[in-house]
């Protein structure tokens, strides 16, 4: 976490070398692994910048990392339970179909996949397997992917699951591992670069007790979960968070999740909202990408936080298809929703507003 810290100050001394005078502001944008440095920023480095962006944090790898084979490993448990690429789109489509209008809006988006209670079952098949059904093992390994990675003694959630929504991206996932996790549990938690993940079994408590174990040795060095930013805070720092609820890569409630500690140890959301905002994107993937509105300014509401004092209420997010924008989408600041207006065309912004959270 360091190394960005460094670097951030060699820059300051180089910008007030060439330039005469230092940086009246500071500003850090990152995403995934960015945005895990972004965190690490604003907890252990608080006086370096005024404003931060962290897009779908990696802040939490000790738990992510395991939590990204665990897909992996609910769909090799045997042939049986392996997800054909072809029937993705099959239970997207029917994820989407059964959620989408949850918000009171028909628009392909699942707004808040936790509301959604989608059950992949309905595509189970009456008889012999075909491409347009889910043999039992199949709706088992989505089942378990949904629900994410639990302690097999306890049932305690260990690492959230991916959301209803997010299936088109799983090939990545349910096949071999991300090379990321895999090299983490290679070099550090089992330093031992042979290692085979098909050897550990997630379901086993003495194996799982591994992974608690790593996350008590490692999670001081990578870890970016302090939710204590009184001194960022005191320093008049403003951070903005923001997350696509179709993340195929890093759970989307760990932002939350985050989000809600920072508030719990401020004491109320009121006070946590006049420094830190959290933007949930429905349909958009891992830092970009999907089917929602993943083209937006978040630097330059920022600014405007950080300089004008004006907080970011609203972001507006534009769908760019064909290079062309296909629709826009206000983002509200969690935990508020999108609401419709009720007339107007469903593909401006200004046909929406933020509401009360549902």
């Amino acid at each position: 976490y360091r190394a960005i810290h460094e670097m951030t100050k060699k820059s300051k001394l180089i910008v007030e070398a060439y330039y005469g005078k230092a940086p009246a502001h500071s500003y850090f944008q990152g995403c995934s692994g960015g945005g895990q440095q972004a965190l690490a920023e604003a907890q252990r480095y608080p006086a370096d910048y005024d404003g931060i962006i962290a897009g779908a944090p990696a802040n939490f790898p000790t738990r992510m990392w395991p939590g990204e084979v665990w897909p992996a490993f609910v769909t090799h448990r045997s042939k049986a339970y392996e997800i054909p690429l072809e029937k993705l789109p099959l239970i997207h489509e029917a994820a989407v179909k059964a959620c989408d209008a949850l918000d009171g809006e028909q628009d392909g988006l699942i707004e808040d996949p936790r509301q959604c209670n989608f059950d992949p079952a309905v595509l189970q098949c009456k008889g012999a397997d075909a491409k347009d059904c889910l043999t039992a093992q199949q709706v088992d390994s989505v089942k378990k992917i949904y629900d994410g990675l639990r302690d097999p003694t306890t049932g305690e959630l260990f690492w959230p699951g991916y959301e209803p929504g997010s299936e088109l991206d799983w090939p990545g996932h349910i096949g071999e591992p991300f090379v990321i996790p895999l090299s983490y549990f290679k070099y550090m938690v089992f330093n031992n670069p042979d290692w085979d993940w098909k050897t550990f079994d997630f379901t086993d408590p003495k194996d799982f007790a591994i992974l608690y174990d790593a996350d008590a040795r490692y999670g001081p060095i990578l870890n970016a979960t302090d939710p204590d930013l009184t001194a960022f805070r005191l320093l008049g720092g403003k951070l903005i968070l923001w997350h696509g609820w179709a993340d195929q890569n890093i759970a989307p409630r760990n932002t939350i999740n985050y989000y809600n500690s920072v508030v719990e140890d401020v004491g109320s959301e009121a006070e946590a909202q006049k420094f830190v905002r959290l933007f949930m994107i429905p349909g958009v993937g891992h830092c970009r990408g999907g089917e929602g509105p993943d083209t937006f300014d978040m630097v330059s509401a920022l600014e405007q936080w950080v300089e004008k004092g004006v907080a970011p209420d609203m972001v507006i997010a534009t769908k760019i298809k064909d290079g062309k924008p296909a629709f826009s989408r206000p983002l509200c600041p969690y935990p508020q929703t999108i609401e419709y207006k009720g007339s107007g065309s469903m593909n401006d912004a200004a046909n929406f507003v933020c509401g009360k959270p549902k």
